[in-house]
């Protein structure tokens, strides 16, 4: 079966996929230039960043919670709202892909795998794998956090 982000990166287009990668390896080589502290800070971010699973996964149980909550308090018309947000967090289970997803990933939310790949190249910056080594260079990081 195939993993969970390497779906959404299938189902998303090759130019956000590189434009994502893009924006991963510049940061990485942002991060080449600065302190171990910098960098930690930086993976701290990256720790508490929400991944699209996350941000989907949020969102439809938020929106079918009001949908439900409306349409029995308010009006019946508002349990369209779950009927409808259920059924693509269903598809995106299965599929990879939902409605949202285009647009989520044309604003730059990546998947856990994307996340976890920019925080692995700047764990290679600051050292954690080459005990005593000098910090490698950003494109030995970034060749590293690809495998």
């Amino acid at each position: 079966m195939i993993e969970s982000a390497d779906r959404v990166r299938a189902n998303t287009s090759e130019a956000v996929n590189r434009r994502i990668d893009r924006a991963i390896e510049a940061r990485v080589r942002e991060y080449a230039q600065k302190s171990s502290e910098e960098i930690t800070r930086r993976i701290d971010e990256l720790d508490r960043e929400w991944d699209i699973e996350r941000l989907l996964e949020t969102n439809a149980s938020a929106l079918a919670f009001i949908g439900l909550s409306l349409g029995v308090t308010k009006n019946i018309k508002w349990l369209l709202l779950p009927a409808v947000v259920l059924p693509f967090l269903f598809q995106h289970a299965l599929q990879g892909w939902c409605p949202p997803v285009p647009i989520l990933r044309r604003l730059g939310i990546r998947t856990r795998k994307e996340i976890d790949r920019e925080k692995y190249a700047l764990k290679a910056l600051r050292g954690d794998f080459h005990e005593g080594e000098p910090l490698p260079r950003a494109e030995t990081a970034l060749r590293s956090a690809r495998t």
